[in-house]
Parts: structure tokens; C-alpha cells; sequence
């Protein structure tokens, strides 16, 4: 079930706020845990088995784990869970990529096990993960409530694409959590911002993205403006999904983490990557990147947790090699910004260019369909093979969406935030805000409702993560 359908919004969503805000307190976890269940076998519903074994195995072994902490069984209870984890996580998402490998290493012809990909897994895999690690640490104690851990684990804001919730984080919110009107007309508003970045700028920069695969007619201008529009596309879906799941925490009760933060006013890599998908760049920090020894080690040894931190990012997000390739080209970059860091802080707006042109280029290969088709729309940007400079298929297009890029790109800044906190600094300017918010969400609601009526089908970019 998408976030982004007439289902969803209209009789789902209704129906399970009405059961969960007349639930007793003591029953709102087993609602929701309910209701994310439902979600989750609307759309998987064979895949939900798996999802409630994970809850269980996890639920078992978080126990487990507490009562071993501090004997010689504690490392090995762990790494029996984390294994169990790992092992279903790479048996769904990468047997045929590491089938496909191994054939074309060894000439052999081993069969596909052609596995659909359960959706979500890799974030409820993640947030399990770090369960486990953080109970083994002592930084949390283990759930003794399974359908509190299930309803962690399942729950449908951030189910599908995230952010990545750790149990830490919203511990205490599980047990103890407020609902409030302002906490849910700020719900309100979150999601349908998130939304409204779905529908009304995601989606119809994915429409051109689709034009430009299918023209016969490419141009160098052509190849930019899918650069440009990918690269928007996918920060307006995924971080529309992010604000759309923050949104429902909080009518729910919960605070989750921010996922994005205005990334593509960065002015090195490094900074890109505490802007962007927050939640998935702390958790490699946190329980890869530290663990291997982060920075406090010799140098060689420094850049060998950068790749394998990043090799692992880039796996993360698929099973094919241009997102190996993409993981460690942002690897080789942050490498190469921490040796000419005095470099660049001379560079001051160069930098900014600096770090578009290099997010650009990354994102061109993450949508390759393969390492050729990067390379080929890379060496498009360029013109290379004699392609023309514009032609009149890109004219047209540039000029159908030059309204669409500019929203894109004032959108992606925090300009308009800006400007509305400048008008609220005044006790007039902030009851007009205050005033004018309804009316602004209900109309957005409206032209978002208008755009899905004619039924197309547009899923998140991430579901496939």
C-alpha cells in the first residue's frame, strides 16, 4: 500500500487513527502493530510471515542476549542473531547477483534462484540489527513485550523507505508517549508536505527521466536536464517519504529522526552525506565505520574503513555493480577531501559546484541500468560520439519543465523555510502563518487528490531497498 494513493489516504490511514486515538494506552502498541501488519500484507502477503519471524527471532534473541551479557556466551549468542539477520537479508536480496557473479567467473551455470525482493527488508533488518547490538552494548534494555518489539520493528510510517528508527531513540516512546492536537496538526502538516513533494515534484521529474530513456533524440542538454531532474527526483521522493513517515510519527505520538537536511547546499561530499538519508549514514558510523576503528587508526587502515563502509552503503541499496561503484566513488571522494581539506576551504563557492557536479554524476550511475549505461550517459554529458549540443526535442522538453525545475531547485533549498520563519518573527506575521497553515494543507491535500485520481501508479523510488 502506497502513502501516495487514494487507498491509503482515504481509508486506511482514517480508519486506523480512529481505532488507535479511542484505544486504551495499554492497547494503542497492539493496534498499531496490527494495522502495520495489515499494511505490510496488503502488498506482501506472503512476505509478512517473514516479517513476523524476524520479530520473533529478534524478540528471543534480544533476551537471550541481556541474560548472556557480561559470560563468554554473550559474543556468540550475538553473532548467531546478527547471522541469522545478515543471512535472510543477503538470501533475499543478493543469492542471484552473487549466482550471476560467480557464472561469469567460473563459466559455469548455476540457476537464478529468481527471489522477490520483500519490501522493506533491508530497513526492518537494519532497525533489528541495531537492536541486538545496542541490548549486547547495555545501552538499552531488551523488550520484554513482543507486540511493543513488533510494533517497533512493523510499523508502517517508516516500514517501507524510513528513516531507519533505532530502538534506542523511541525506547521510552513505546511505553509512554503523548498524543497531543498540536503534535497531530503538525503531523498533519509534515505529511502533507512530504506529499505534496511526491506527487506534485517527484513523480513529474520521474516523468521526464522516463522521456529521456525512450527519446531516439539526445542532445548534451538533453543528458544535463536528466541529471538535473534525477538527481531532484530522487531527494523529492525519498525525503517526501521521510517527511510523510515523520508526519504519521507524530500523529501517532512518536519523534523519529530527520533524514534529510537540505543536502544539495553542501559544500563538500562529506557534508552531502550528513544532509542526506541521515539515518542510514549514522547507522554505518555507529556500528560499522567505529566498530572497524573510524579514524583512530594508521591511515592505510583509515581508508580501508572508508571503503568498506561505503562498499557496504552502495550494496546496501542494490544488488548490482553500479551500486558498488557508487559506494566507492563517494569513498575515494571523502578520501580525497580529507587529504586536500586546506585545498578546499580556499576553493569557498567552488565547492558548492563542486560537490552538484560530483552528486550529479553519482546519481547518473545509480540509475544506470549497468556500468555501461553510465558510462555512456556520463560520456553524454560531454558529447561525446558527436551527439549535437541542443536539439529540438530538448528545447521542447526544457522549455515544458523549466517551471518544474525552478520549483525543483528553489524547493531543495531551505529558502522558503527561511522566508517563513522571517515572516514569523513578529507577533502578526506569526498568526497569519498560524492562520493560513489549515487552509494551506487542506488545498494541497486537494491538488495532490486531484493529480492521483487518474489512478497511475508510482511507487517509492526506495521500495526496491
Amino acid at each position: 500500500m502506497l502513502f501516495s494513493s487514494v487507498t491509503f489516504l482515504y481509508c486506511f490511514l482514517p480508519v486506523v487513527l480512529i481505532m488507535y486515538y479511542i484505544a486504551p494506552g495499554i492497547m494503542k502498541n497492539a493496534v498499531l502493530l496490527i494495522s502495520s501488519l495489515f499494511f505490510y500484507a496488503w502488498g506482501e502477503p506472503l512476505y509478512v510471515i517473514l516479517m513476523v519471524a524476524s520479530i520473533l527471532i529478534g524478540y528471543v534473541s534480544g533476551i537471550l542476549i541481556e541474560k548472556t551479557r557480561g559470560t563468554k556466551a554473550a559474543k556468540p549468542v550475538l553473532a548467531v542473531s546478527l547471522a541469522i539477520n545478515i543471512g535472510l537479508l543477503g538470501y533475499f536480496k543478493y543469492s542471484d547477483f552473487f549466482i550471476e557473479n560467480f557464472n561469469a567467473a567460473t563459466g559455469l551455470s548455476v540457476p537464478m534462484l529468481n527471489i522477490a525482493l520483500p519490501i522493506g527488508i533491508s530497513f526492518y533488518t537494519f532497525q533489528l540489527i541495531s537492536y541486538l547490538i545496542d541490548v549486547y552494548r547495555g545501552d538499552v534494555p531488551s523488550q520484554k513485550n513482543p507486540v511493543s518489539l513488533g510494533a517497533y520493528i512493523s510499523m508502517f510510517p517508516q516500514l517501507i523507505a524510513g528513516p531507519i528508527v533505532r530502538y534506542s531513540h523511541i525506547n521510552d516512546q513505546l511505553s509512554n508517549r503523548k498524543i497531543s492536537f498540536e503534535g497531530i496538526a503538525d503531523g498533519v502538516t509534515r505529511f502533507a508536505i512530504g506529499l505534496g513533494k511526491k506527487i506534485l515534484l517527484a513523480n513529474q521529474l520521474g516523468e521526464l527521466c522516463d522521456i529521456f530513456r525512450q527519446s531516439s533524440d539526445k542532445a548534451v542538454l538533453f543528458y544535463w536536464m536528466y541529471g538535473v531532474a534525477y538527481a531532484l527526483h530522487v531527494y523529492f521522493d525519498f525525503s517526501g517519504y521521510s517527511d510523510m513517515a515523520i508526519g504519521l510519527g507524530k500523529m501517532l505520538g512518536f519523534d523519529f529522526c530527520e533524514n534529510f537536511n537540505y543536502p544539495f547546499i553542501s559544500k563538500s561530499v562529506a557534508e552531502f552525506w550528513r544532509r542526506w538519508h541521515i539515518s542510514l549514514g549514522s547507522w554505518f558510523r555507529d556500528y560499522v565505520y567505529i566498530p572497524l576503528g573510524g579514524n583512530r587508526v594508521s591511515k592505510p587502515r583509515w581508508i580501508f574503513n572508508i571503503l568498506v563502509v561505503w562498499m557496504l552503503t552502495g550494496l546496501w541499496h542494490g544488488a548490482a555493480w553500479t551500486f558498488v561503484v557508487w559506494g566507492l566513488l563517494f569513498a575515494a571522494l571523502l578520501v580525497a577531501e580529507k587529504i586536500a581539506a586546506p585545498l578546499l576551504k580556499k576553493m569557498k563557492i567552488l565547492n558548492h559546484v563542486y560537490v552538484i557536479f560530483v552528486i550529479l554524476i553519482s546519481f547518473i550511475i545509480f540509475n544506470a541500468s549497468d556500468l555501461s549505461q553510465a558510462a555512456s550517459d556520463i560520456a553524454g554529458l560531454f558529447g561525446a560520439g558527436g551527439i549535437p549540443a541542443v536539439s529540438p526535442e530538448s528545447l521542447y522538453y526544457l522549455r515544458s519543465y523549466a517551471v518544474l525545475f525552478v520549483l525543483g531547485i528553489i524547493g531543495s533549498t531551505p529558502a522558503v523555510k527561511s522566508l517563513i520563519l522571517k515572516v514569523k518573527e513578529n507577533k502578526i506575521g506569526e498568526k497569519i502563518v498560524y492562520a493560513a497553515r489549515p487552509f494551506a494543507v487542506i488545498a494541497l491535500l486537494l491538488l495532490v487528490t486531484a493529480y492521483l485520481a487518474d489512478g497511475s501508479f508510482n511507487p517509492f523510488l526506495y521500495f526496491r531497498f
